[in-house]
């Protein structure tokens, strides 16, 4: 018997980040209002969106290489929410230009909104309607927010180096360092609270509308932190380094579909002896933050098997093939979880190397996994992600964010092989089979199939081919960018949303 209930449902994978926008980023405005009511209109009851912790220019800015387990992404406050609360006047932000609507400019982007955050942090006093309340968030979230604050204000003071290359006493924190730091820089950790109040009070408004229209806001959690994280930087002693605070090994994940030689994460691996001393208290806050402060209805956890063993590598590795499974001590990790989230309400990114342990306690947690359409036509018979093949727990999709969009797949990626399994599996001749007609023929493959939840990514329902593709694994460069074109009020998007919904109860998820 179950011990918990699922459904039949629908949703779409699309970034915040990807929305539309003036201002070169999708972020938390109007724009996301509109896609939140083109999903209502489209019958839709999922959102499902990429991690929305701190990001790093210096990683690429990967949502998965995140600077803070807790902090929110300031990238994504939308100026015209500091423009309705009087912290802006509309001429603070009406002088930037958009050069490529499809991509974001990253450096553009954040040299345009540092200034106008600043600007609104300089008008923000105690006659403002939010002071209060601000005060209130600070109290609150102090646990984290003020290592964070503090975190990035040094980050600044150092020219923007990593904390482990900063001066001794504040790479090891000593306190009386600490303290002088504090006392001279007040107003720069003030701002960057201020920020982190900002993304709350928006993220909060979003929430409230989705929770009207009855959609679930799915978010991600990265197994791992980069090495220039805060959480690093404050708590050292729960990952594996040495005494000098250099990483003993680093994680990735060997060679896979994915990779021919794995992929080189780099990121500082968990001690997990030091983190079972206190019950797993860093991952339980991380969890519940996402859960409380983001206000997501459920998480996915990114590479899961890395919560059962995880790939170990020399911290000099250049590549991931030569690493090592070095064991979790899982059971007592998920005992906890179950304990302090009753509903667990995640689900699990089980793609690549999986062992029937993995999978095993995945089940018998009953936690939903991920199906693939794009990796079901090698051999279909008896492929995993074949529908005719899948299960009723898990999650389906055409493709994911490390996917190529399926009609990038279809024209790039898939083998004569696979095509042919394709055709053959929807009753087609190979010759029939077009490449604008991918993106249809899976979507309805993953919506007609037995899973619960099917997620379609927003490119697919677009037909979009590899230019707008989000991330290609193992290239650190050039990701991270796509975003979606065209007014979501218009009657392109109408029409979309209606065909989405008429395809949607046909299939029993409306």
């Amino acid at each position: 018997m179950s011990k918990r209930a699922f459904k039949r449902e629908a949703g779409i994978l699309l970034p915040i980040t990807s929305l539309p926008s003036r201002y070169g980023i999708g972020d938390l405005g109007s724009e996301a209002f509109k896609f939140a009511d083109f999903l209502h209109e489209a019958g839709q009851s999922i959102w499902q969106v990429l991690p929305l912790t701190a990001t790093d220019p210096g990683c690429g800015n990967s949502p998965y290489s995140p600077t803070s387990a807790f902090a929110g992404n300031y990238l994504v406050i939308s100026p015209e929410w500091l423009v309705k609360n009087n912290l802006l006047d509309l001429k603070d932000i009406q002088d930037f230009e958009v050069k490529d609507a499809s991509q974001i400019d990253y450096d553009a982007v954040i040299e345009f909104k540092d200034k106008i955050f600043r600007l609104a942090f300089n008008n923000f006093n105690n006659k403002n309607k939010l002071f209060n309340k601000f005060n209130d968030f600070c109290e609150r979230e102090s646990e984290w927010l003020d290592g964070w604050s503090e975190f990035i204000a040094l980050k600044a003071a150092q020219g923007g180096k990593p904390w482990y290359d900063w001066p001794k006493e504040l790479k090891f924190r000593e306190p009386a360092a600490l303290k002088e730091f504090i006392k001279l820089n007040l107003s720069e950790i003030k701002y960057q609270k201020f920020l982190q109040f900002i993304f709350a009070a928006q993220m909060a408004e979003l929430r409230e509308h989705l929770k009207k229209l009855n959609i679930s806001l799915v978010g991600d959690v990265p197994v791992y932190v980069t090495l220039d994280c805060a959480d690093v930087w404050q708590f050292p002693e729960i990952f594996n380094l040495d005494k000098d605070l250099n990483p003993v090994t680093i994680a990735g994940v060997p060679p896979d579909y994915f990779s021919a030689k794995g992929q080189l994460w780099g990121n500082p691996t968990y001690n997990w002896d030091k983190m079972r001393e206190t019950k797993f208290h860093w991952w339980v806050a991380r969890l519940r933050h996402l859960l409380e402060f983001f206000e997501f209805d459920k998480v996915r956890i990114d590479h899961f098997r890395g919560l059962v063993a995880y790939w170990a590598l020399p911290s000099d590795a250049v590549t991931a093939e030569f690493g090592k499974w070095l064991d979790v001590p899982y059971k007592e990790f998920f005992a906890q979880l179950e304990k302090e989230f009753p509903d667990m309400p995640f689900w699990a990114e089980n793609l690549g190397i999986l062992t029937p342990e993995v999978e095993n306690l995945r089940k018998d947690l009953e936690m939903p996994g991920m199906l693939i359409l794009q990796f079901a036509f090698g051999n279909p018979a008896d492929n995993p992600y074949a529908p005719h093949n899948n299960s009723k727990i898990n999650v389906i999709y055409t493709g994911t964010h490390d996917n190529n969009t399926t009609r990038g797949w279809f024209n790039q990626d898939a083998s004569e092989h696979e095509i042919k399994n394709l055709a053959l599996y929807l009753g087609l001749e190979p010759e029939d089979l077009f490449e604008e007609d991918a993106a249809k023929n899976l979507i309805r493959l993953a919506l007609s199939s037995v899973a619960n939840t099917a997620i379609i990514p927003m490119q697919d329902y677009l037909n979009l081919g590899a230019e707008a593709r989000i991330n290609i694994p193992s290239t650190p460069k050039n990701n991270w960018a796509w975003r979606m074109t065209g007014e979501l009020n218009s009657g392109k998007f109408k029409s979309l949303a209606a065909a989405i919904k008429d395809l949607t109860a046909i299939y029993g998820r409306l």
